[in-house]
């Protein structure tokens, strides 16, 4: 089956907002698996379903928009997010996703005061969930591109990596995570974003050169650091893939 293919059976659904923001690695990695699975995108077209019944893992991806617009498709995806946390389907988060999970258990996103833009190193937690979820390691570099954040995680979750721009990174609660880095990202996905950066990013460069890297500064740093953070996406997806349910 191909993931357009809305027909077939599938055990995974991942839902995206616009074309450029694929799922890159993510379907790379569920492709080697063996994974079946849907993709939507509402840029495109695609209408989300309206329940996440029979699928067995939910993974919301990244966008330029902002959780807090008013968008049919983001409080349909929200809803999807929680029918899937009462039906014990492990949702996975990123950045754009990782926002919608929080504003769906209850949190709060907006605006950080400065954004984070290119490959930075984050600080991940000693608990066992930080390590089921992200590893042993206590530092990863991992990709940014984003300025809002959740700010005020839900109630019972539980942070598990932070970084200086943005405090919290990534966390935890009951079966799913919600992350605020790219950790499907590719050089293709790179390439897209580098090519319509958007108006305020030569700006945020002179602005935030500790957050905000240039377009040199972050293809070289792709070379450095691609190999492990899809290390470390194997390792998250892996662990997805375990809360899966029967």
């Amino acid at each position: 089956m191909t993931p357009t293919d809305f027909s077939a059976p599938a055990d995974v659904l991942v839902l995206q907002h616009l074309n450029e923001d694929g799922p890159g690695y993510l379907g790379q990695w569920l492709d080697e698996q063996g994974v079946a699975w849907q993709l939507r995108c509402t840029e495109a077209g695609d209408p989300y379903p309206d329940s996440v019944r029979g699928y067995r893992g939910l993974a919301v991806l990244g966008g330029a928009w902002s959780a807090n617009d008013e968008r049919p498709s983001l409080r349909q995806a929200e809803a999807l997010i929680r029918e899937a946390d009462a039906m014990g389907i492990p949702v996975i988060g990123h950045c754009l996703g990782g926002q919608l999970m929080a504003r769906a258990f209850g949190g709060r996103v907006q605006q950080l005061p400065q954004p984070e833009v290119g490959w930075l190193p984050m600080q991940i937690g000693r608990s066992a969930s930080a390590r089921h979820w992200l590893g042993d390691a206590t530092v990863a570099t991992v990709f940014q591109w984003h300025q809002d954040s959740f700010v005020q995680l839900p109630p019972n979750a539980e942070l598990i990596a932070s970084s200086p721009a943005c405090v919290h990174q990534a966390f935890a609660i009951r079966q799913h995570l919600a992350m605020q880095f790219h950790i499907e990202i590719t050089p293709a996905k790179i390439a897209a974003w580098l090519a319509h950066p958007g108006q305020a990013y030569p700006l945020h460069v002179l602005l935030h050169p500790d957050s905000v890297q240039d377009p040199a500064r972050m293809l070289a740093a792709t070379t450095q650091h691609l190999a492990a953070s899809q290390a470390l996406a194997s390792h998250i997806y892996r662990s997805w893939r375990s809360r899966w349910p029967g």
